[in-house]
């Protein structure tokens, strides 16, 4: 009786020391521009292990410069330590070799917003990802059902549309596509809230909540701009201080890259047709001169080497 005692509690130990089947603890995010090492950052800060893949070597240093020296920014301001930023760095595992994502339980793309390129990077996720791992697009625009018809998981398949900076927005948007299964919802869920996240599930539709409703409002500013109505700066404080924005929508567009900002209403432009989500002509041209925003220094306002406004003598 003792012996078979000892050895249900044997097997019950077994049974506490294996893996969850449904547990989210292997991430992996395809990608390391502004989304992606914010990403990386936001997954490594809740105490998670986070393998980063890149196209070459020096995408990685380039990435790994730029997320150290957004932190390094964090702690000038004390929001932020050097332990923590080091505990941060320790949990990012970086690489070029797209076969690390086979042990990966969710896989994150978070490459530009091209529906072709995204296409060419979730087939070959398919190919090597475990049978059971769960795809992330990081999509703003696309259609998460297109996404999953050039894989075998459908069910699988899950938009998480990340607000920049990501490791300061609390939101992000949990995008169903049409074959998306509950359980994915569920697990996906439940990893957003682990990293510190407030999901919003939304149906699938061009533009989802966060970007149909803010490119209307950025457009309309950078018309009134073009118009002559008011200046960048006299815009930007009219909405600040008159809706209690905490940044004026000119500067928002700067923040989140004119050239990502062009692509988004060029996408609902062409998918829903209204002329609200046409581009201003002042922000092609900007993007045409390369100047993109606070990335750049330059786009509506110019900027100094910590993303404050320069003031311009009057």
């Amino acid at each position: 009786m003792a012996e078979e005692k000892l050895r249900l509690e044997d097997l019950m130990g077994e049974m506490k020391s294996e893996p969850t089947e449904d547990k989210i603890e292997d991430v992996a995010i395809i990608g390391a521009g502004v989304m992606g090492r914010g990403i990386a950052q936001t997954i490594a800060a809740a105490g998670i292990d986070v393998l980063v893949i890149e196209k070459d070597e020096e995408a990685i240093k380039i990435s790994l410069e730029e997320l150290t020296k957004s932190m390094k920014h964090e702690i000038s301001r004390w929001s932020m330590t050097e332990s923590e930023m080091k505990s941060i760095l320790s949990r990012i595992r970086w690489s070029t070799n797209f076969e690390d994502i086979r042990t990966a339980d969710l896989i994150i793309e978070a490459v530009s917003e091209n529906l072709s390129l995204k296409l060419d990077i979730i087939k070959k996720m398919d190919k090597i990802a475990k049978e059971k791992a769960i795809f992330v697009s990081n999509t703003s625009t696309l259609s998460l059902s297109k996404i999953a018809e050039v894989t075998g998981r459908p069910d699988k398949i899950i938009g998480m549309h990340f607000l920049n900076p990501v490791p300061k927005v609390p939101l992000v948007e949990l995008v169903k596509g049409i074959e998306t299964s509950d359980k994915t919802v569920k697990l996906v869920t439940e990893f957003a809230k682990k990293i510190g996240k407030t999901p919003v599930e939304v149906y699938e539709y061009p533009g989802f909540v966060t970007t149909r409703a803010i490119v209307p409002l950025l457009n309309e500013a950078m018309y009134i701009l073009l118009e002559g109505v008011a200046s960048a700066e006299h815009i930007d404080t009219a909405m600040k201080l008159g809706y209690e924005f905490k940044m004026g929508p000119l500067e928002m567009a700067d923040a989140m890259g004119l050239d990502e900002v062009l692509i988004w209403m060029e996408q609902l432009w062409h998918t829903l047709g209204e002329p609200r989500y046409r581009p201003c002509p002042i922000l092609r041209k900007l993007v045409r001169e390369r100047k993109l925003g606070k990335k750049t220094g330059e786009g509506f306002f110019k900027y100094d080497k910590n993303g404050k406004i320069i003031k311009e003598e009057k």
